[in-house]
């Protein structure tokens, strides 16, 4: 049966919505990368695979960057992927600066955008500085809401900084993607701590909501967010963001925060995996340490073709990804 919002939309919006042509184009393209492998398969059988991926969230694993932020669905299977990858890390209570964070993100994916890893830093930071520890879940939701609503934040520091200079919120240019995605993040310190008034900002980010061709957070929510304070800080506008039920519920890519920590699903695949390898059990059982080894285990790739040519090996950055900091839990 057809859901009613297949039923409400011409076909043409409908594919275009989903992004169907971007993941056919995306399939063709491996196809011919791959055709002497597939040849052996058939292609009925290789666009099977390709789409389940796709419905499964794998498809995005150990791929460019260009194509995991590509359509919404991607963003959200990549969020999703990295916190049942490393989920243990926050279960170990294992605390980890932005650098070693970033490492992580290149497992998934070879050339992550260091700047998009320090931006979801500073949300968590603030005014402390970027080599400071930082639990899993604090890093995660911030990073949820950096990397998913990305192009949509570029625009809301551009309507920031404008208020804050001054600039009558009526007379307020709100910027497109391509406008604001070069513009500074405001920086702490430089303008008053205070802020900007709520009210003004939420009707400059009201009209953004309704212009924005990317994601953005529901406006009814981010109403919610700016009507319990008078003034607040951009970060601090970022900070309830990423900590705000309704807008992760929307989102729908990660479990509430009280359930981080719970995966019977990938836990069971994780135990299989494990009794499938000679003598590996009786190591991470006897050693403590190894505890942390199902976190490095990603899950399964649903498409067989990419990881040919996308599976090699990262070197992670060795500068402070190891190094221990004297500063204070965040």
């Amino acid at each position: 049966m057809l859901s009613p919002e297949r039923l409400a939309l011409p076909d043409h919006e409908y594919l275009a919505q989903r992004h169907v042509l971007t993941y056919m184009e995306d399939a063709v393209c491996q196809l011919l990368e791959n055709r002497e492998d597939i040849g052996q398969y058939g292609i009925a059988r290789f666009f099977t695979e390709y789409f389940n991926s796709v419905c499964q969230g794998t498809h995005i694993l150990f791929r460019e960057f260009s194509f995991i932020q590509a359509t919404p669905h991607n963003r959200a299977s990549f969020l999703r992927a990295f916190w049942r990858c490393f989920r243990t890390v926050g279960k170990n209570g294992d605390l980890l600066t932005m650098k070693e964070y970033h490492c992580l993100l290149q497992l998934l994916c070879p050339d992550f955008p260091l700047e998009l890893t320090q931006k979801a830093a500073r949300i968590v930071l603030m005014d402390d500085a970027m080599d400071c520890l930082m639990s899993f879940s604090d890093f995660l939701f911030a990073f949820q809401i950096q990397f998913y609503y990305s192009e949509f934040l570029d625009s809301v520091a551009a309507i920031y900084q404008d208020l804050l200079s001054g600039k009558n919120p009526n007379t307020v240019i709100v910027p497109t993607s391509s406008s604001g995605q070069h513009r500074q993040r405001p920086v702490l310190g430089e303008a008053s701590m205070e802020g900007v008034e709520a009210s003004l900002f939420y009707q400059c980010l009201e009209n953004l909501c309704d212009r924005h061709k990317y994601s953005c957070p529901p406006p009814a929510l981010v109403k919610e967010v700016l009507s319990n304070v008078q003034r607040l800080t951009f970060y601090g506008f970022l900070m309830a963001l990423s900590k705000h039920h309704g807008i992760n519920q929307a989102l729908g890519a990660l479990p509430d925060k009280g359930d981080l920590m719970h995966d019977p699903a990938m836990d069971e695949e994780l135990e299989r995996l494990l009794v499938q390898v000679p003598g590996l059990v009786n190591s991470v059982t006897a050693s403590p340490e190894a505890s942390c080894l199902p976190s490095r285990i990603p899950p399964r790739v649903g498409s067989p073709w990419r990881p040919f040519h996308h599976s090699r090996k990262v070197d992670a950055e060795s500068d402070g990804s190891t190094e221990e900091t004297d500063e204070s839990e965040t």
